[in-house]
């Protein structure tokens, strides 16, 4: 699902696009980040919560600082703060259940309600909310936030349908590769090309998620295969790894630069 990328205003550019255009490539990687997020933070988890949080915060830090301090997309720097994001996610929408006792259907519904308001500010404050768009910093701040929001309600309603539903891993992994058709069943039927990405950006979350838990989670009681979250993080974290290395060499992915009187508003 490909934004579109006609577009007119006047709103100018203060730096290159610093996000990847968006091909099968990067939904391929996006995917894995995601199981690679889940499976991390739930093995760190294991071992201390104190570490998983130490990691889990200093890893977003530097990393979206280097996004930050990027001139231009650069896939590794890039692809490294989604990871990050995708492990701090995963560990926000498990503080609300864990630490708090809220039940996943009251935390999908908070973060569902978070991304709806950023969405909005971010909406109202730029006009547009176009992956296409993101050419300023203020636009490149809440890209991050809303990345950030869909990552920890893509964790909370993964474990809604798995947990609190009774659906298992399997099934929501299935589950949610059904509905992330939906919206490019929607473009052909008018739903704007925005939104769909949006959807299926969110629904690329828990069903990463639900793969990683599948894999790595015992069989019982949990019926997974029980390879173990470390390993399954480590075997998506080299993929990743082989994955970003190749279109850093190819030089994929990148979107090509605009002018002035061609950025969204």
């Amino acid at each position: 699902m490909r934004p579109s990328t006609t577009v007119t205003g006047t709103v100018r550019p203060s730096m290159r696009a610093k996000v990847p255009e968006i091909t099968a490539m990067f939904w391929l990687i996006k995917v894995l980040t995601t199981g690679m997020g889940e499976a991390a933070s739930d093995y760190l988890g294991t071992l201390s919560v104190i570490l998983a949080g130490a990691i889990g915060i200093i890893g977003l830090v530097i990393a979206l600082t280097l996004q930050l301090r990027a001139r231009r997309y650069i896939a590794p720097v890039y692809w490294f703060a989604v990871a990050m994001v995708a492990v701090f996610g995963t560990m926000a929408a498990d503080a609300l259940h864990v630490a708090l006792d809220i039940p996943y259907a009251g935390s999908t519904a908070f973060y569902a309600v978070a991304l709806v308001v950023v969405f909005t500010l971010w909406r109202r404050a730029e006009g547009t909310l176009s992956i296409h768009s993101i050419v300023t910093r203020r636009r490149e701040i809440y890209y991050w936030i809303t990345v950030l929001v869909t990552f920890a309600l893509g964790t909370a309603a993964g474990d809604l349908t798995a947990a609190s539903m009774h659906l298992g891993y399997l099934t929501s992994a299935i589950l949610f590769a059904a509905l992330i058709a939906l919206p490019a069943i929607g473009r052909r039927l008018g739903l704007d090309s925005i939104a769909a990405f949006w959807i299926a950006y969110v629904l690329t979350r828990p069903l990463g998620a639900s793969i990683a838990d599948w894999l790595g989670k015992p069989h019982h009681p949990d019926h997974g295969l029980g390879f173990g979250d470390g390993t399954v993080a480590a075997l998506a974290t080299l993929a990743i790894i082989v994955l970003v290395g190749y279109v850093t060499v190819a030089r994929a992915g990148i979107q090509p630069d605009v002018e002035p009187a061609t950025v969204e508003v």
